[in-house]
């Protein structure tokens, strides 16, 4: 959410910064938001001139009532009453004022990054760098879902009973590999220093819309019927939550956290081969990191961040790369977004399983979290969060990337890192 004050001074910008990210439908918001502000400010100004009469009468009043002059007092008194019932409606509308600049301003973009590359949409994300060398079969490799019913590892039907599509129950080694995957990601993380913490899995609709856009709300968001209350579709939301009208010492920064989650989200629309199995569900379980740092360290702590997941899917033998994405594929509050996609021999290309994020200080203005500085002067934090693993992707990376097949029996060989949490295994072997 930009500043109100930002928007009014530099109308033309923000408008520029609309056409890049190509939602010209939302130009006219600029102009409507300039022009409310300033009947706001004309509106609080005549009525503090109100506030600030009334004392000075009532005080008038007093004086004149002591001396004996009431008819007189009685004129002041009448002049006050009039000046209220004006004063009311002055407050009326600055409340009314007030609520509809701020529902422009959370719909209006934030500016992102010089460095971004301008483009419509997904398909002219920009390709960063490649790492490890893809995995080329010389057998041909079942769709995940089917490579974990060879090691009786997973019952959709079974899931689709209880709770309907787009859940499953993970069984034996695969539930157990599952597993494995966060644990050592939570390790994985706390080794570079953040702190583990697991937060609450339900969160109120001020944190929601202090986190992300109302259109993310309404396409992911579940909502509990009779409370205010939506359950997380990622730990991020609760995570940066936890810093709600805050004000943190700056020597205190940054705060690096990791976080574990079930997250639960509604998946509309979802179609396609990427989109079955376990590619889109509506409940699945991740390791978050989260950081809250000074405006002038976000970037050097964005490329921190999105280098962390690469370095954890190498060490898991699975080859990635990472993906710019371009302006019309940037959220509303987001700066400049890296987005880290896994090789599906499968499919033979690239699919995404982390998305890095810089959120500049959009969030921290909505949520209200500040520093303190060392000259005693509040500011506004940067907000950045980036998936460690989130199991169901990495899973299934993990499965096509480390399979071989002998012409009888499937072996899944367990990489080094995740043999410690497997109870020493070093593969496993389908089951016949």
């Amino acid at each position: 959410m930009l500043d109100i004050r930002f928007i009014c001074d530099n109308p033309e910008l923000v408008k520029e910064n609309i056409k890049k990210k190509f939602k010209d439908s939302k130009l006219p918001l600029v102009d409507e938001i300039i022009s409310l502000y300033d009947e706001k400010c004309k509106t609080n100004s005549r009525a503090n001139e109100l506030r600030a009469n009334r004392n000075k009468i009532s005080k008038q009043i007093g004086a004149l009532m002591g001396q004996g002059k009431r008819e007189e007092a009685e004129e002041m008194k009448r002049l006050v009453s009039e000046q209220a019932e004006e004063l009311k409606a002055l407050e009326a509308r600055e409340d009314e004022l007030a609520a509809k600049v701020l529902d422009i301003q959370m719909k209006i973009p934030n500016i992102v990054d010089d460095s971004v590359p301008v483009g419509k949409d997904d398909s002219e994300n920009v390709e960063v760098q490649q790492f490890g060398e893809k995995t080329v079969p010389n057998f041909e490799i079942p769709y995940h879902t089917d490579i974990m019913q060879h090691f009786a590892g997973i019952d959709k039907e079974a899931a689709g009973r209880v709770a309907g599509e787009g859940f499953y129950y993970l069984m034996g080694d695969i539930a157990r590999l599952h597993s494995a995957v966060l644990s050592y990601a939570r390790d994985f993380m706390i080794d570079k220093g953040f702190t583990y913490c697991i937060p609450p899995f339900m969160i109120r609709s001020n944190v929601v819309t202090g986190v992300m856009s109302f259109e993310e709300m309404d396409a992911m968001m579940y909502k509990i019927e009779g409370e205010d209350l939506y359950l997380i579709g990622t730990s991020e939301h609760s995570m940066i939550g936890k810093f709600i009208d805050t004000i943190t010492e700056e020597a205190k920064l940054p705060l690096t956290l990791t976080s574990y989650s079930p997250c639960f989200r509604k998946e509309k629309g979802a179609h396609g081969i990427e989109e079955r199995g376990i590619y889109r569900i509506h409940q699945f379980e991740k390791q978050e990191m989260i950081v809250i740092c000074k405006p002038e360290e976000s970037m050097d702590w964005f490329n921190k961040m999105w280098s962390y997941s690469v370095e954890l899917f190498r060490s898991l033998d699975v080859p990635v790369r990472t993906l710019e994405c371009c302006t019309g594929d940037l959220a509303d509050l987001k700066v400049k977004s890296f987005d880290i996609e896994a090789w599906s021999p499968k499919q033979q290309k690239y699919f995404e399983v982390c998305s890095c994020s810089n959120l500049g200080d959009a969030q921290a203005r909505r949520l209200g979290i500040r520093v303190r500085g060392e000259d005693g002067k509040k500011y506004l934090a940067h907000t950045l969060n980036n998936t460690v693993v989130a199991p169901p992707r990495m899973l299934i990376a993990l499965l096509e990337n480390n399979l071989s097949f002998d012409g009888e029996t499937y072996t899944l060989k367990i990489p080094k890192a995740l043999q410690p949490y497997m109870g020493g295994k070093t593969e496993i072997k389908s089951v016949q």
